[in-house]
């Protein structure tokens, strides 16, 4: 800890700060999961015990404390900073040479350490869990992952030769899956298959299908029908032949893996750097819409910034004098201070998304707003 703090000052402000920090957070996550597990109750049947309940939202925490990481070091912050403006410890500080700047430096090292524990539980150990509590769930009540709509997951692939193997040639391919099992099989699986000009080349339909080691889908009980145009001297009224085939078993080569499947069944938000990168790419090589994507991609890559945001949010409260306001008070003001910056972080995200704004802007503009609110806030409490 001496290497990261040398100075006392700074050692004592982290010891404060973490301890304060790590209170809020258990009572924040506390509190979450208390509600997950009130509306996870009506799933409670048969197999699907309460104790298993219990284990599914549990393993759920690491992806809720990621979430809130940021809120309880705002408030545990804000609190550490009242409590020392209170007891005149922060004047002491200040006289003993401990200005503004040196004040944001302190912050931005005691928010190391917060930095690694989210990305840590964002990026390994959250999906590892998340995925873990799915299957439990999935396990004990015998259903499988669909989408929102009726017909399941729709995604855009690439076009390839007629036995499904071979270079990627022009034209586009539409996959339909029904249903996505917990160990990566799919059930109800549709393709349509068109040419560069949109004219549809095939329809292949399959009962079930997994993804095998080499990387191809080995796909059961096909059926697919094959669409060719005859050669008429009227091309004003082209005449289509249709033929059918039938295959107890065909390989198929796509891009469509069971990782871009399992993304599609969940919200950006809460998919890894990792996961958001690889279907951004998917999605661009298909020309299909990333925006929303890259907005979450963006978020989570300043995302370690709004953290230190948040502690310099923090630090204007502590020049308030105690006549300014009770150590409640301040608290308050800085639970209100995190749920602005979480609602107008989400207004703003919409509002890009629906502007089509630049990804990266949409995503820092917020917490640099915020950022820019401190320093004025601390400049202007400095000269009091």
């Amino acid at each position: 800890m001496k290497l990261l703090f040398p100075f006392i000052y700074e050692r004592y402000l982290a010891k404060q700060i973490y301890a304060a920090f790590g209170f809020i957070l258990f009572a924040l996550v506390a509190l979450f999961l208390f509600f997950d597990i009130l509306s996870e109750l009506g799933s409670v049947q048969g197999a699907y015990t309460l104790p298993l309940a219990l284990l599914h939202v549990l393993m759920k925490a690491p992806s809720r404390i990621s979430e809130i990481i940021p809120i309880a070091g705002l408030i545990g912050s804000i609190y550490v900073f009242a409590m020392l403006a209170s007891q005149s410890e922060f004047t002491i500080l200040r006289i003993a040479g401990l200005d503004a700047k040196r004040g944001v430096l302190t912050l931005a090292k005691i928010s190391i350490p917060l930095i690694a524990l989210t990305l840590i539980m964002s990026e390994w150990i959250g999906p590892y869990t998340e995925s873990k509590s799915e299957q439990i769930r999935m396990k004990a009540l015998g259903s499988t992952y669909s989408s929102q709509f009726r017909t399941g997951v729709w995604v855009k692939d690439r076009l390839r030769d007629e036995d499904g193997s071979g270079p990627v040639r022009p034209g586009v391919r539409y996959v339909n899956v029904g249903k996505v099992d917990k160990d990566n099989a799919i059930q109800n699986i549709r393709m349509y298959e068109f040419d560069d000009t949109y004219h549809l080349l095939s329809i292949r339909s399959a009962i079930s299908g997994s993804f095998n080691e080499s990387g191809t889908w080995v796909l059961n009980d096909v059926t697919e029908t094959r669409f060719k145009e005859t050669k008429q001297a009227d091309p004003l009224n082209p005449v289509f032949s249709a033929q059918t085939f039938t295959h107890p078993m065909l390989t198929l080569e796509s891009e469509v893996t069971p990782q871009i499947l399992s993304v599609l069944l969940i919200s950006p938000e809460k998919m890894s750097i990792v996961s958001l990168g690889r279907f951004i790419s998917h999605l661009r090589d298909n020309k299909q819409d990333a925006q929303r994507h890259s907005i979450a991609f963006w978020k989570k890559v300043v995302y370690p910034f709004t953290i230190f945001v948040m502690l310099a949010l923090a630090l204007p409260f502590a020049y308030l004098k105690v006549r300014a306001g009770s150590v409640g008070i301040k608290v308050f003001g800085g639970i209100m201070l995190g749920m602005s910056f979480q609602l107008f972080n989400s207004l703003f995200s919409n509002v890009g998304l629906l502007g089509s704004w630049p990804a990266f802007m949409t995503a820092l503009i917020p917490p640099l707003f915020y950022f820019l609110l401190a320093l004025l806030g601390l400049r202007w409490v400095s000269k009091v």
